[in-house]
């Protein structure tokens, strides 16, 4: 029988718990494609899954294993029925949800073929498999401000030297808001880059606030009366005061606006962020690296 490696945990404790294990290879059904996994990103939920935060949480429930890994980036090795994608075709994806026996940390997955896209030529498939989890959540954390009102524009991005806080920052500006980055001072350079302004430190009334640093109460205080808060942790939302609408995004797959974030990426209109390229034997020695901070690409791991 054909197996694949994966990386899981058992007993969620840390980088030292993560094992990688052979599993069996299965073939696609009808809507499903396979695909040979090239490159997969670690995130700092990927963290959490592993230290056994969303396990004490009662999120995760697994008897065996728990899979590691949310998006990942590599080519079409097998396809079901009604699936029109040729194998060898570059392709990325988000897999969601934290109760799963397999995430992207592997060599196969098998994925609903609607929510893949086609990596566009000139993007490398690392590259390609940094921007389905945190571009994703920042289109549709974009979705949740709409367009900006024309006597209410100015919108601060908290983190916006981030992950997810550069995607926002960068697409916002489409919806027709004003956005200004909440940052270190370091990273002013960056930001402005995006198109955005720059602050290192925010007075409250702004129209609107993505707190994608996850501030809470700290985020919601910058809003004006009557203005809107966007989150991206749905289990620390602030409670809504003043008049203001508080919505928190909860990412999904979306193939069709994943091929266009990739797009972009591809041209140069939003950044790559790489950190460091890993392999997938090294994965705890990553996690460890990630859990230490200070650094604003990702790591990727290589099967």
């Amino acid at each position: 029988m054909s197996t694949f490696r994966t990386a899981v945990v058992r007993t969620a404790a840390g980088p030292d718990s993560i094992e990688i294990i052979d599993v069996p290879l299965v073939d696609p059904g009808p809507g499903e494609a396979r695909v040979a996994v090239a490159a997969a990103a670690i995130n700092p939920v990927d963290l959490a899954v592993a230290g056994g935060f969303f396990h004490a949480s009662g999120l995760i429930n697994q008897p065996a294993h728990t899979g590691l890994g949310w998006d990942f980036a590599g080519t079409v090795a097998a396809t079901g029925p009604g699936v029109d994608l040729a194998v060898g075709t570059r392709v990325a994806g988000l897999v969601t949800g934290f109760d799963r026996d397999f995430g992207t940390y592997a060599e196969q997955l098998v994925v609903r073929a609607a929510d893949l896209a086609v990596v566009p030529a000139g993007l490398d498939l690392v590259a390609a498999a940094t921007v389905p989890l945190n571009g994703l959540a920042a289109a549709q954390l974009v979705d949740l401000l709409g367009v900006a009102p024309a006597d209410g524009n100015r919108l601060l991005v908290i983190g916006s030297a981030g992950a997810v806080g550069g995607y926002v920052a960068a697409l916002a500006q489409d919806r027709g808001w004003q956005v200004t980055g909440l940052a270190r001072a370091e990273d002013e350079e960056f930001v402005r880059a995006l198109g955005a302004d720059f602050t290192t430190d925010a007075e409250p009334g702004w129209d609107a606030v993505a707190d994608t640093a996850v501030l809470g109460e700290g985020g919601l205080a910058l809003v004006r009366d009557n203005g809107a808060y966007v989150g991206v942790r749905p289990n620390a939302a602030p409670n809504a005061e003043r008049g203001i609408t508080v919505d928190v995004v909860e990412t999904v797959p979306d193939g069709p606006r994943l091929g266009d974030l990739l797009a972009r990426t591809a041209s140069g209109a939003l950044p790559a962020r790489v950190h460091a390229v890993v392999p997938l034997d090294q994965v705890a020695d990553a996690h460890r690296a990630v859990a230490k901070g200070g650094v604003r690409g990702r790591f990727v791991l290589t099967p």
